[in-house]
């Protein structure tokens, strides 16, 4: 970890779908306007340009490595358990900066207090907002996983805190159909109901409906079955497929899925952004800190690859051991052995020994930020959903 050292360590792994290679995927689904898309790209494969499609992109791909981490964390995990973080609770609900989309300079952070105080106005928060690359010995005592995963206190007035990710990834689809103006795929979608097949309601009895479970339905859906009663002409009868009753006809409405020739996933570790970072310690003490952080990135990886789930509809499987490859500058590269939980297990416990050596702390500590109840007052149920 001192200057002059190696710039990346990459891991990199072919899967294919559980089902074979007949199999179609769902890619990562985005929205364009009101309408679900998929991101298609050139990418540079086997010596020419080829056309893919984002599988898993790179904000998925680290929420995969911090899911396990904080899975771990609550378990109990004997080193992982000792990882310092920061915690938001509202009343019986409680999370964390290994779930809060902008970690420790999230907006749930940000609105709440500690003892009464406003977060702001805290010096221990202060002092994690003055962090800068020359000195963020307040973050790695208080919130590593925001150093490691990327962290930018976007809405600060100035000085903003900004920290790149160390580690990176994405999984990628080389598209079996290469032609450019190919449609976006599609899928039908249908609901079988052998009971009411079809159900037609008076305006009236809609409405009765709907109050009896209004309480259990998204806002969304009850304004617009409202809409619909109002706007019902005399003697029309409205569908009960709002409220889940009747059969659907199939319908060619939503996104496809995807077939793919080949899958690749591929994770950076950057050594050389590690290297851009100091903790009010001596050279060997910074170099501790950024091993620590390495070893952290690297067990985030090993426990998100040892789980392939992403979403519904996207079963894969890897097809050969990864490819890990330490970069050793001027062209030169050596091969490692993929990395497995274990083997990261004892590598982060090493990494913390040596570090401690240098007065890092981590012994579990919590920062407690009691959240604003009118956040959670002013949160709706129904999200469109994107991955």
């Amino acid at each position: 970890m001192h200057a002059g050292g190696a710039s990346v360590l990459t891991s990199v792994t072919e899967l294919a779908p559980a089902a074979g290679e007949h199999a179609a995927i769902a890619p990562a689904r985005y929205s364009i306007g009101k309408q679900g898309a998929y991101a298609y790209e050139s990418r540079y494969i086997d010596g020419q340009a080829q056309r893919v499609v984002i599988v898993d992109g790179k904000a998925s791909t680290l929420n995969r490595m911090e899911v396990p981490l904080r899975v771990a964390v609550e378990e109990g995990h004997e080193t992982l358990a000792r990882l310092p973080h920061v915690r938001v609770t509202y009343g019986d609900q409680s999370i964390t900066d290994l779930e809060l989309p902008h970690r420790v300079f999230d907006g749930h952070v940000r609105a709440g207090s500690v003892g009464g105080v406003p977060v702001t106005q805290t010096s221990a928060y202060r002092a994690l907002r003055d962090c800068t690359p020359a000195n963020a010995r307040a973050l790695l005592s208080t919130s590593p996983t925001s150093v490691v995963f990327g962290v930018w206190d976007s809405t600060r007035r100035s000085h903003q805190v900004r920290f790149p990710s160390t580690i990176r990834g994405e999984i990628i689809g080389v598209l079996a159909d290469q032609d450019p103006h190919a449609p976006e795929p599609k899928r039908g979608g249908a609901r079988k109901d052998d009971l009411t097949p079809s159900v037609k309601l008076e305006p009236g009895d809609l409405q009765t409906l709907l109050d009896a479970q209004k309480d259990e339905l998204s806002p969304r859906l009850v304004e617009e079955i409202e809409k619909n009663i109002k706007k019902a002409k005399k003697g029309e009868r409205l569908s009960g497929s709002p409220l889940g009753l009747g059969a659907i006809p199939p319908s060619l409405e939503t996104l496809g899925l995807v077939s793919c020739r080949r899958i690749i996933r591929s994770h950076v570790l950057s050594f050389a952004t590690l290297r851009q970072l100091r903790f009010d310690s001596s050279a060997e003490g910074n170099a501790a800190c950024r091993a620590l952080l390495a070893a952290l990135a690297l067990n985030g990886m090993a426990r998100a690859d040892a789980e392939l789930h992403l979403r519904a509809n996207c079963d894969l499987i890897e097809v050969a051991p990864s490819t890990v490859l330490l970069d050793q500058r001027y062209g030169s590269t050596l091969s490692l052995a993929p990395l497995d939980i274990p083997t990261a297990d004892a590598l982060l416990a090493d990494s913390l020994a040596a570090a401690e050596q240098f007065g890092v702390d981590w012994s579990g500590q919590v920062f407690e930020v009691t959240g604003n109840p009118s956040i959670m007052g002013g949160a709706l149920a129904d999200t469109d959903e994107q991955e």
